[in-house]
């Protein structure tokens, strides 16, 4: 039997162009081929997902910087006793002041303030980890999903190809009078049914293609891989034992609670009254002396004392608290998870590749003994199931290692390919 993935080279360009003709509803968009997944990773920095990452983080930063302001000083000027009743009718008795007030935050609030700060940047840097994380584990399940549907189409092609061969055979038993018409039916059934779902995978494939397009944000729409990933995935991996406090979700959930921790104490100090101390001159138009005025302003704490912020804050402290456990528990049982899941997968796909190649001997040994007349069709049609069925075995279980070595890569802080994202 042939291959079933290598050949073909000029079928595999004409599913490329039903591909893009699927997806004309982005008219500017131009075709073209996906880079190897790493590269393409590389190349997503200005993908929606990773822009948002990045705003987040930036948006962390003006907060910090905007953290360390001091409260702006005011200038006042007032003019008193004019336009009144006689002697006040004029400016003769006018009293103009020019007066300069700077507020001075007291209780450590603008330190407070820059610890939140700091603090509150670190938590995005390592919420962005995480989220990076994530989305090197979507797009690699994308690509997976893109290439397990070229093979789906390439795998309907080669099973209506052997259908038709035997539906050739078929008829051609039937008019030397060795088959039943029937039988010919048979396989003129099965060959309509294989039609159909070749239809249905191109139509999976152009759907896999889109969705792989839409995620990488490249505003072009990918019809082919320049690199399979799977093949990368048989070396089976070395991994050691994980720590689940080394995992991105616990540190970002650890970062979110030291950053709760800084905005509980900036809600505390901020109950603290601040002090205005005010410096002036003033102009006695009646005395034509001028003299210098030197005040000092202090709120009384009677109603606000900013209680709810700080209830707020310490309720915001409570839940990181029980998502930084939360996410330590999740981890262990991810890590734990993702290790059983990865040895199981390695053994369901060499189970299914030796299912495979007896699937194949056995569809070899039934079309020889159906073309010599030694066996019914029925049997023929049977091990040519028995073949497809195996091949779908085996993408199977190689989507489904795909899926347990990106959860483990996501767990290790990698990409599926080995790139450390920091």
């Amino acid at each position: 039997m042939t291959d079933p993935f290598g050949r073909r080279r000029v079928r595999n360009a004409l599913l490329g162009l039903l591909g893009a003709a699927g997806t004309l509803a982005s008219a500017a968009a131009m075709a073209q081929t996906a880079p190897p997944f790493a590269e393409l990773f590389r190349a997503t920095e200005d993908a929606p997902r990773q822009e948002i990452i990045e705003a987040d983080i930036a948006r962390a930063e003006g907060l910090a910087q905007q953290a360390r302001v001091r409260p702006n000083p005011s200038v006042s000027a007032l003019t008193e006793n004019i336009g009144g009743q006689s002697p006040y009718n004029g400016y003769n008795r006018s009293e103009t002041t020019i007066q300069f007030n700077q507020p001075i935050e007291l209780g450590g609030k603008r330190s407070a303030r820059i610890a939140a700060g700091v603090a509150g940047v670190e938590a995005a840097k390592a919420r962005g980890v995480d989220g990076r994380l994530a989305y090197a584990y979507d797009l690699a399940r994308a690509y997976g999903a893109a290439e397990i549907a070229d093979r789906r189409v390439l795998l309907a092609e080669d099973e209506l190809e052997e259908a038709e061969e035997d539906l050739r055979v078929a008829r051609a038993l039937v008019r030397a009078g060795k088959e039943a018409r029937l039988r010919s039916l048979q396989a003129e059934t099965e060959t309509n049914s294989l039609r159909a779902e070749l239809s249905a995978a191109v139509a999976e494939r152009v759907a896999a293609y889109a969705r792989l397009s839409a995620l990488s944000g490249q505003g072009t729409q990918f019809t082919s891989l320049a690199e399979p990933l799977l093949k990368r995935l048989d070396p089976a991996p070395r991994y050691g034992p994980l720590d689940p406090l080394q995992t991105a979700p616990y540190l970002a959930a650890k970062a979110e609670r030291d950053a709760a921790v800084f905005r509980v104490s900036v809600a505390k100090r901020a109950a603290t009254p601040d002090v205005t101390v005010s410096v002036g001159a003033r102009r006695l138009e009646g005395d034509k002396a001028n003299a210098l005025l030197v005040g000092v302003s202090v709120p009384l704490p009677l109603f606000d004392r900013n209680r709810g912020n700080i209830a707020a804050a310490q309720a915001d402290l409570r839940g990181a608290d029980a998502r930084v456990e939360a996410a330590r528990l999740e981890a262990a049982s991810n890590i734990e998870a993702a290790m059983t899941l990865n040895e199981a997968a390695n053994v369901r796909v060499t189970a299914a590749q030796q299912t495979l190649a007896t699937a194949e001997e056995g569809y070899r040994l039934a079309r020889i003994a159906y073309e010599s007349g030694k066996a019914p069709l029925i049997e023929l049609l049977a091990a040519r199931h028995g073949l497809g069925l195996a091949r779908g075995v085996v993408l199977d279980a190689e989507a489904a290692r795909l899926d347990a070595r990106a959860a483990l890569a996501r767990l290790q802080g990698t990409t599926i390919t080995g790139e450390i994202i920091q």
